[in-house]
């Protein structure tokens, strides 16, 4: 079982966001030109004499390592690292069971950072290279030159507040603690004391926060979040999830220090259930760090969540709780991809369907972090920072306790998600002194779109792996109702709508919202049949504005609400390219199929006729390729994935115009999964993400196209999730939109499209429209929203 690896042979280790690979190669192979191997991207070749093993007391190999050079190889994977094979095991070599000491001594490949490397671990040890701050020590360092600077700048009438940030944000945290000292050495005051007396509003709470040591600035925003009438969860959540047990201990230490009160003891007064145990569980600071993963205990984890939840009737929270607080990050990374392959279903997906309420969000945050810690703090900042309001407390605590441990892999991936890089978002969203602070921790702009540092495209290959292989499961929040009888429901309709008492919209959205769409089609049959009236005639003339856009939307069949939405999208004096554009990227072949056949019966006119008399240029021909509704079906297929990836890649160095063609040509033809495929392969290719590609080489309404239909590829309900988003945020609805939207994914999909809601936007769905609508518009728009997350 244990062998010691002969020097004859050429071993070589893939990291990946999930496994570590381990394979043969022997010399006669010769390296390929693509650098991009297996799942990460970059392979090293490790030479025979920096390998070194020996064998421990308990029987296991402990393998090390130096690291000496990066370059390209080529082969098969065998097997597994750690055993968890993912082929047939060969006569050779067997498997290793190894505890892995890197010692790294130098590499060019800066793909192998944080996410890899023990959490414990110092970042300048684990990494060689590594620092990933954007705070560092001030060269010629003299404490009590800057606590004379200091003194000098609040003395008198005013302070002068340029010169204090620009010292305070310019030395690190051991630096600063070295001038409270020297301040109170000196001067015989109390530096923070002063900073409170001297500054003002967000800028002094600010600077303050950056003067108290990590522990301590992690404990009182842990005394803050329980203090007052409401916990501020969100504050704990954050804080517990992200820290390592190292700085764990520590901030319970430092709040005994400076409350004289256990940190846990006050955290279970103020929290309840399964939130607060996990709360303890999480304040224990024993996750596993020692990077060890037991190939057998991977599979037995998966599967023991899996019966914890998916598999019952209800869900054994208790397991949950013990396996994501204590299992090392690693191994749970290892556990997520088993479990998915276990269920086609995402870790994340699962707690969405099985949790709730503050727990469910816990729960999250702690896999989020355990996937990429600086993914998840660049979302942390985005939902800090959108939409009409700042929070100012999550990104003023983000950006100090980040500044020198990850800012730069949290700047990467913030430009990976979002169309902005983070510097840019801080500078429209704050002013003054408080925003330069802010921007001398974000340390520059990363305004090179489409452009990849390592970790973005770690996580961005990682991203479209998970897309490729994970079967969700759509779900509608509008179901057929159970005793019904559409002779009973017409009856009940026409009563509503006739005498003089006026018009009982209550009726109306009772029925009709809780029906589905065939049975609407029943109702509507009977009413002609049993009352010689058409319904909708009726229902117009009862009814006015949205409720009744909204309520004959509902009565229509999908192909024929379809077809008059892009009527309407195409008709006046403007278009509404993302109406045509939403609506064509997210329908089957069998449905815009339909569409085109219901256009042509109520308007005599062909929809791609329609289209191209309305539309010009790439634009218009990337609209009648999709109307045509004969995108590819099945599966993706591996070669043809990869042939694709790279004729994309090529375009890229095109002109435009070719570039376009291209793009659209495999875009919309090939099957979904198929592009998944694609999109992922691209990435190796080209180290770029295909989002951010088209958002940087295209234009106008055709980069808005590709880009839905990229968004749609990946994540369909997270991407009509966003334009629901859009729909209302700001001051002013997209009615329009949001009736689209609400009717036509009712039966489809809209429960996901909920779930995706809230992950992304903080808010759930239904508390949007409770606040951005009113009346009976509301009542039915929240009827078919179907509840509250």
């Amino acid at each position: 079982m244990n062998k010691i690896i002969q020097p004859s042979v050429e071993r070589a280790f893939f990291l990946c966001p999930s496994h570590i690979y381990y394979g043969l190669w022997r010399r006669q192979i010769d390296p390929p030109t693509n650098p991009l191997c297996v799942g990460l991207g970059v392979a090293l070749r490790l030479r025979h004499d920096g390998f070194k093993s020996k064998v421990q007391p308990s029987g296991r190999v402990s393998v090390s390592w130096d690291l000496c050079r990066s370059e390209p190889i080529t082969g098969k994977v065998q097997t597994s690292f750690c055993g968890h094979g993912r082929q047939p095991l060969p006569p050779e070599p067997q498997n290793v069971p190894v505890s892995v000491t890197t010692h790294i001594v130098q590499t060019q490949s800066t793909l192998f950072r944080q996410s890899y490397f023990p959490r414990h671990t110092d970042r300048t040890e684990a990494m060689g290279k590594g620092f990933r701050g954007t705070v560092t020590d001030f060269p010629g360092f003299d404490a009590n030159s800057d606590a004379e600077t200091l003194y000098n700048a609040m003395k008198g009438m005013g302070s002068d507040k340029e010169t204090i940030l620009d010292l305070i944000t310019s030395r690190s945290n051991a630096q600063r603690q070295e001038i409270v000292t020297a301040y109170k050495s000196l001067y015989g005051k109390d530096l923070i004391g002063d900073l409170k007396y001297e500054l003002t509003g967000k800028f002094e709470r600010l600077i303050v926060c950056l003067m108290r040591p990590p522990a301590y600035h992690d404990a009182k925003e842990v005394k803050d979040a329980l203090k007052g009438v409401g916990t501020n969860e969100r504050c704990l959540i954050e804080i517990l999830a992200s820290r390592t047990s190292k700085q764990i201990h520590a901030m319970a230490a430092a709040y005994k220090d400076a409350y004289g009160r256990e940190m846990e003891a006050d955290v279970v007064g103020d929290t309840s259930g399964h939130f607060k145990k996990m709360m303890v569980v999480l304040l224990q600071g024993t996750r596993d760090e020692s990077g060890v993963v037991n190939a057998d205990l991977v599979g037995e984890d998966a599967r023991e969540l899996y019966a914890a939840g998916e598999e019952q009737w209800g869900t054994d929270e208790a397991s949950f709780i013990m396996l994501l607080g204590n299992r090392s990050v690693y191994h749970l990374r290892m556990v997520f991809d088993e479990y998915q392959a276990l269920t086609e279903k995402s870790i994340e997906d699962s707690i969405k369907s099985e949790l709730s309420g503050d727990f469910e969000r816990l729960m999250l945050a702690v896999v989020q972090c355990i996937r990429s810690v600086p993914m998840y703090f660049a979302k942390r900042l985005y939902k800090s920072m959108k939409g009409l309001g700042t929070a100012d407390n999550s990104l003023i605590r983000i950006m100090i306790s980040r500044s020198e441990l990850d800012m730069l892999d949290i700047r990467e991936c913030f430009r990976l998600q979002y169309e902005k890089s983070l510097y840019n978002m801080i500078k429209d969203d704050t002013s003054g002194e408080y925003k330069r602070t802010l921007l001398q921790l974000c340390g520059g702009d990363d305004d090179i779109a489409g452009e990849f540092f390592p970790e973005a495209a770690q996580i961005a290959y990682k991203m479209w792996e998970i897309s490729a292989v994970t079967k969700v499961q759509l779900r509608g929040t509008v179901r057929a109702a159970p005793g019904f009888d559409p002779g009973s429901d017409a009856k009940a309709l026409r009563k509503a709508m006739k005498g003089f008492a006026g018009t009982d919209e209550d009726t109306i959205i009772d029925i009709l919202a809780n029906r589905s769409n065939a049975q609407r089609q029943e109702i509507r049959q009977s009413f002609k049949s049993l009352l010689g009236r058409d319904l909708m005639a009726d229902l117009k003339s009862e009814l006015s504005k949205n409720l009744c856009r909204l309520i004959t939307g509902l009565v229509m069949t999908p192909a024929e609400f379809d077809a008059k939405m892009m009527k309407k999208a195409m008709e006046g004096a403007g278009t509404d390219e993302h109406g045509l554009i939403e609506i064509l990227v997210t329908r089957s072949n069998q449905e815009i199929q339909a569409m085109n056949a219901a256009f042509e019966d109520d308007y005599r006119k062909s929809l791609e006729d329609a289209i191209t008399s309305d539309t010009s240029g790439h634009f218009s021909q990337i609209l009648v390729s999709l109307v045509q509704g004969a995108r590819e079906e099945g599966p993706a297929d591996i070669d043809r994935a990869m042939a694709d990836a790279q004729e994309l890649g090529e375009a890229c160095n095109e002109d435009s115009n070719d570039m376009e063609i291209k793009f659209m040509s495999i875009l919309c033809n090939r099957s979904f999964p198929h592009l998944r495929r694609v999109f992922q392969e691209f990435v190796k290719c080209t180290n770029k993400d295909i989002e951010l590609i088209v958002k940087k080489d295209m234009s106008g309404d055709f980069k808005n196209a590709v880009l839905a239909l990229v968004r749609s590829v990946k994540n369909q309900p997270s991407y009509l999730a966003d334009r629901l988003y859009k729909a209302m945020k700001g001051l002013g609805t997209d009615d329009r939109a949001l009736i689209r939207i609400m009717v036509s994914r009712s039966e489809v999909d809209l429960f996901n499209i909920r779930k995706e809601f809230k992950d992304t936007h903080d808010v759930t769905l239904h508390e949007f429209i409770q606040a951005d609508t009113s009346g009976d518009y509301r009542k039915a728009l929240l009827l078919l929203c179907g509840g509250e997350d």
